[in-house]
């Protein structure tokens, strides 16, 4: 199977692309030239594997939570190229690809999601694949919701930002933590294989962002009364 996965969700551009048992990666630091470099950059990828777009078979994406503008480019690539080659997609969770690229069995995802909040959720991986135990959410570092039983493994950037109230509020229940961890596109395309496998695909008129918080912004009547998001 030939696939091709990528994230923007973050200020990374994660790229991966797969022909049979073979991965490319692409990975760095973009900034805000997301939408400027992702295209040549896929294309790169693509010569690399020495493939053509319609030699795909579909493509996955990280669908958010994260960066409002990163997971609307992320979307919209797919359903460009999708659209454009007869392509399904699959949407991912940016949090599930934390988990998948933790290497645990246990994990308590959180990405900073600015504003004094993060993007939370956690999962168990069995024989099955991952399960969720927490639902995606937002909240602020000190209501993160509670999880059962200990070794857990804290991973996002969240856990870099917030490091001391999420330390605090999972005191002798995550034991290791992995900050700086990314959800990388190789991550996003392991998730997605069973799903393409198994024909569960979408079309790719279907790609959609994965929102979480509904507002980025206050009105200027709202900042004047001292409300804050």
């Amino acid at each position: 199977m030939n696939l091709l996965a990528f994230d923007t969700s973050t200020e990374y551009l994660s790229l991966a692309l797969m022909r049979g048992d073979a991965i490319f990666t692409f990975d760095t630091l973009a900034g805000q030239t997301h939408s400027q470099i992702i295209l040549p950059q896929i294309q790169t990828l693509l010569n690399k594997a020495e493939l053509q777009l319609h030699d795909l078979h579909g493509i996955a994406f990280g669908a958010g939570p994260g960066s409002f503008t990163g997971v609307r480019i992320a979307a919209g690539v797919a359903q460009g190229l999708g659209l454009g080659a007869s392509l399904p997609v699959v949407a991912v969770s940016t949090l599930m690809a934390l988990a998948e690229a933790s290497g645990a069995t246990k994990v308590v995802a959180c990405l900073d999601a600015r504003m004094g909040e993060v993007y939370h959720a956690a999962y168990v991986k069995s024989l099955a694949g991952w399960q969720t135990v927490i639902e995606p959410g937002l909240y602020k570092p000190d209501t993160v919701p509670a999880v059962e039983g200990d070794d857990w493994v804290g991973a996002g950037s969240g856990w870099h930002t917030y490091s001391e109230i999420l330390s605090a509020a999972y005191s002798g229940q995550v034991e290791v933590v992995q900050p700086a961890l990314l959800p990388t596109a190789e991550a996003i395309l392991k998730l997605a294989q069973p799903v393409f496998a198994s024909g569960e695909a979408k079309d790719a008129s279907e790609a959609m962002p994965i929102y979480i918080r509904n507002r980025v912004a206050l009105k200027t009547s709202e900042r004047e009364l001292g409300l804050k998001l």
